[in-house]
């Protein structure tokens, strides 16, 4: 299984860049990812601009998890028996969507397959990617059953 990450902008503070690296590299012992970014949206682009370079960065044949604040929210056990399932079913890739600031198009949000939210709360792009990558690394402790998750 392969995990996608497409997401608008690059992570441009150091801080979140580090851990979001060490996430990755950590994710990288239970499954292939890739990172993917997407040029923001300039003055005078909508989001259905931003969201058209979202699509041509999709592989037709993903699995497409959006992160989205109406999405479905869930434990970080349940978290794990999602992915535990994808992986089951034969999911061969999956590609974890976070839009822009001015949130998704429409277009981006039919494609998905999947819409989970991170929290009521709202987190910068940047956080909201460390803690994105922190729970499917939770996720596969779980799975695995090693000690992290406690």
């Amino acid at each position: 299984m392969k995990f996608r990450f497409v997401w608008v902008g690059k992570t441009k503070d150091p801080s979140y860049r580090t851990l979001q690296e060490n996430y990755l590299g950590r994710l990288s012992h239970f499954v292939k990812t890739e990172v993917v970014e997407v040029r923001d949206a300039t003055s005078g682009e909508t989001k259905e601009i931003e969201g058209n370079r979202i699509l041509e960065k999709l592989n037709q044949s993903s699995f497409v998890c959006l992160l989205d604040v109406p999405g479905q929210q869930v434990s970080s056990h349940e978290l794990a028996a999602k992915v535990e399932g994808w992986q089951n079913s034969g999911v061969k890739e999956i590609s974890f969507v976070i839009g822009g600031a001015d949130g998704i198009s429409p277009r981006v949000a039919a494609k998905a397959n999947y819409t989970l939210s991170l929290s009521f709360l709202t987190f910068t792009h940047e956080m909201a990617r460390v803690v994105l990558l922190e729970q499917l690394y939770r996720a596969f402790t779980i799975i695995k059953g090693y000690p992290y998750q406690k």
